[in-house]
């Protein structure tokens, strides 16, 4: 019998007994691939993916990586098998580019940095198209370039799952298709899974393989293939909009109509 690579049983989370921020999750990825995570802002969806990655401990329920609990796993142990990629940080402002993603490299170091992980780091860098500003200081960057070197340094963990906080923000157009393209095909090479917060519908929907809906007040409202979830149903409970989905070569497309007001009604046509 093959194994659940990820499985998360009644989630809750909440920061005290007046801020609950999830509630009563379950759903199980038994397949590698490309997993988009999709909702409004403020429904946990970045919470989730800190339960998922161990960085938080639920409430209560469970997280299995791979039929095993994250609290069971050794911090070492998790890291070469989970990698978690947050929105980058000031905190970085006085390293390079390089040193930045080598620190994704941890997990495979003894003592000292050897010459397989600047290989690796570069081979990174290459892969996100931003090897020349190796040697550049992490300040000197655009908000866009951030997101690239933070995406780099999640490659160079090499682990089996990558989880991805917004990793498109910020970029261009150009460069989000890149990047989702890059990750959908790195997953179909590997074997990797790839589970990564969206706001962009219809990148979600044109290159994963899974989405999963999250709406108010922190719940799952459905896992499944894009043209499952990405309905005019959905998409109008979820986000308030009225929308129309059309088909993109396979994919759904949504094309936005209206803007809900706050009573329901449609307050703004698009």
């Amino acid at each position: 019998m093959s194994e659940n690579i990820i499985e998360v049983s009644n989630l809750d989370f909440g920061y005290n007994e007046e801020h609950k921020v999830l509630h009563d999750i379950s759903f199980c990825l038994d397949e590698p691939g490309f997993i988009c995570i999709i909702g409004p802002n403020g429904v946990g969806k970045s919470t989730l993916i800190k339960c998922i990655s161990g960085l938080i401990k639920p409430s209560s329920g469970s997280v299995k990586i791979f039929d095993k609990e994250v609290s069971e796993y050794k911090l070492d142990e998790l890291s070469k098998i989970v990698g978690y990629v947050p929105v980058m940080t000031s905190d970085f402002n006085v390293m390079t580019v390089l040193d930045t993603v080598l620190i994704g490299r941890y997990t495979h170091q003894k003592w000292k940095t050897t010459p397989a992980d600047i290989s690796a780091a570069y081979c990174a860098l290459e892969a996100m198209e931003i090897e020349d500003l190796a040697m550049r200081l992490f300040s000197e960057l655009s908000a866009g370039q951030h997101q690239k070197v933070a995406l780099a340094r999640g490659l160079v963990q090499e682990s089996k799952i990558l989880i991805l906080d917004e990793p498109t923000s910020n970029l261009d157009v150009r460069h989000q298709m890149y990047v989702s393209l890059f990750l959908k095909r790195l997953c179909e090479k590997t074997g990797l899974t790839v589970l990564m917060i969206s706001h962009d519908l219809n990148l979600a929907a044109k290159f994963s393989d899974k989405i999963i809906v999250m709406e108010k007040p922190g719940k799952v409202l459905g896992v499944g293939s894009p043209n499952d979830i990405v309905t005019e149903e959905v998409i109008s409970r979820v986000y308030d909009v009225d929308c129309e989905i059309i088909d993109d070569h396979g994919s759904p497309h949504v094309v936005l109509q209206y803007v809900k007001s706050n009573k329901g009604n449609r307050s703004h046509e698009v």
